[in-house]
């Protein structure tokens, strides 16, 4: 990884987090606070014993300008050791904590704007990205950025910040040997930077392979009924084992760099003692130094090392770490192309629920779906959309609830053009029911409430009851308080399409959008459903994308779609009349039903 693009990861990554560590200034300026107040301490703390060991010295003869060791002096020097042990101890708990508070909170707040932007963005990027991905980034990628700025940047300043002061006195105790120290920094300088580079793009590798795994995983968990059904267990057992092993691998990598970076580094700090030791002794042995100033000089090496080390272990944690950030921050910069205005015109209370399609002209990726539509829904009609597939039957209900924008042309509801309305406003208006009934993991009672949160649980029964659901429901041993699967997969198909029925009622909207809202369930549950439907779209504006021939039948006008246009635009009783397409078409699926 160049240096220029390593900086730029980094920079990346520091203005993501900034936002969220910035509400926690004062926790840091405390925890930095009393860190370097941990550092004076580590200072004053081999002072007691180089007094100790000069008196001692003088006590048993040595020719130095120091008093000899007496029960008073040991005994102040043993109590004096003790407090600043006890209070670098509490500086560094006290540290610790402040660090470890900034990091959650910095990564609570992170992955809440992280998930709310995903939210945000278009259903064509859901439609394409894998969402196991973008979890891991939500979660475990947040959890590694931690360690950029709190769990090692934070404590990295204060190694930095201790190196430079136990420099400055090892200078002062003795010029010559402090030129050890100044090597063995250099040495460490050259050495780690070549190995971050290294761990960086091992650490991006691992993260990519990490994802994969989860997409892998996800996928198969998901679909674990054609799993199964079609004895697929081997072959996606296979599947998830390859990339298992690959994220294995690169795993492995970067922690095998990172681990010969501390190592080296641990010798290099040997060196530097082994040499530190010699010298020092010779020093002694010329009269320059006192065996105390040794002392004193040996620990405070040790204490100048340890940021080296903690530097080796720190610098391969934020290269993994600023490939997470890196993950997110490419996750941060989709915009979605779907957004509300910045003056938005309010739909008001009164919406009446015409909607209108002028000259609506719409692409998929490059493909033309719609070609110049016009369409006019009036208040309280219910239009069955019908044709071929492909021919944008989906894309119209996209339109309606701004999933989809057209390139060309306008759709509006009560003569506002869509993208002139806010968004949350807009969706407020519509209530959708899906060919497959999307139920949370929860109660029924629950699901049905996301209609309406402030909805009484009369008001859930009594749309439950118009919603044919209410026999099942209170037929089960917890009745409304039964708790359903993910995704409601412990409720069949028609009984998951009543409770979203249920849910459209009690969200009470003028436009109500069925997406193949019968398909796939057998003869009596769709029969449950059609009368559900009849009860939720009375007096309301209803399009229903729909191949189900019934429910084309019950509409009050039919629209047929081809090529991205109208083809037939009329009554269902006058189409089947006038129409040889459309009857056909009834017919057919007449036949296929009975």
């Amino acid at each position: 990884m160049p240096k220029r693009m390593k900086k730029i990861a980094i920079k990346r990554t520091l203005k993501l987090i900034a936002p969220d560590v910035k509400p926690q200034r004062k926790l840091i300026v405390g925890g930095v606070t009393v860190l370097l107040l941990e550092v004076v301490f580590r200072v004053l703390e081999p002072w007691p014993l180089k007094f100790v060991i000069d008196a001692l010295s003088v006590s048993i003869g040595a020719d130095i300008a120091e008093a000899p060791a007496s029960l008073r002096l040991l005994l102040i020097c043993g109590a004096a050791f003790l407090l600043v042990v006890a209070m670098r101890a509490l500086c560094n708990y006290l540290a610790t904590v402040a660090f470890a508070l900034v990091g959650s909170r910095a990564s609570t707040l992170l992955r809440a704007r992280i998930f709310q932007h995903v939210q945000g963005l278009s259903q064509q990027f859901h439609s394409k990205n894998r969402s196991a991905d973008t979890v891991q980034r939500l979660v475990s990628d947040v959890n590694r950025m931690q360690e950029v700025a709190v769990t090692a940047g934070l404590p990295l300043l204060a190694n930095v910040i201790t190196l430079v002061v136990m420099l400055i006195i090892m200078v002062v105790l003795d010029p010559l040997l402090s030129l050890v120290v100044v090597a063995a920094m250099l040495v460490f300088m050259v050495t780690s930077r070549g190995a971050s580079h290294k761990i960086a793009v091992a650490a991006r590798t691992t993260r990519k392979a990490e994802g994969q795994l989860a997409n892998t995983a996800q996928e198969s968990l998901s679909s674990i009924k054609i799993v199964q059904a079609y004895g697929l267990e081997s072959l996606i057992s296979d599947r998830f084992v390859g990339a298992n092993t690959t994220s294995l691998k690169a795993g492995v990598k970067s922690r095998r760099l990172a681990a010969r970076l501390e190592r080296s580094t641990d010798v290099l700090v040997g060196l530097a003692q082994a040499a530190v030791l010699v010298g020092g002794g010779l020093r002694v042995l010329e009269g320059e130094m006192t065996l105390g100033d040794l002392v004193l000089f040996t620990t405070y090496l040790r204490t100048t090392m340890k940021p080296l080390r903690d530097m080796a272990k720190y610098t391969g944690r934020i290269a993994r770490a600023t490939a997470s950030g890196e993950r997110v921050a490419d996750l941060m910069e989709l915009q979605s192309d779907i957004a509300s205005p910045h003056n938005p015109t309010p739909l008001g209370d009164d919406v009446t629920g015409l909607v209108t399609f002028e000259n609506v002209h719409t692409n998929y990726e490059s493909t033309k779906v719609l070609r110049g539509l016009n369409l006019t829904i009036n208040p309280g009609e219910t239009v069955a959309i019908i044709g071929p597939s492909g021919a944008g039957k989906s894309t119209l209900v996209s339109l309606l609830v701004r999933a989809l924008d057209p390139t060309h042309g306008t759709v509006s509801i009560d003569g506002i053009p869509l993208t002139s309305v806010d968004l949350a406003d807009l969706r407020s208006h519509v209530s959708l029911v899906h060919q497959e009934a999307i139920l949370f993991s929860g109660t029924i009672r629950e699901n049905i409430r996301y209609g309406r949160f402030d909805a009484t649980d009369a008001e859930i029964e009594a749309a439950t009851k118009a919603a044919n659901a209410h026999d099942f429901i209170t037929a089960m041993p917890k009745g409304y308080d039964t708790v359903v699967g993910e995704r409601g997969g412990t409720l069949s198909g028609g009984q998951r399409q009543r409770v979203a029925i249920a849910r459209a009622l009690l969200r009470d909207t003028p436009i109500v959008i069925l997406d193949e809202a019968t398909s796939g369930l057998d003869p009596e549950s769709a029969g449950l459903v059609l009368e559900a439907i009849e009860k939720l779209v009375e007096g309301r504006t209803t399009l229903a994308v729909t191949h189900d021939a019934e429910v084309a039948l019950r509409a009050d006008r039919v629209v047929w779609l081809e090529n991205g246009r109208v083809q037939l635009n009329g009554a269902p009783s006058d189409l089947y009349s006038t129409s040889e397409e459309f009857r056909n078409w009834v017919n057919s699926k007449e036949e296929f039903a009975s």
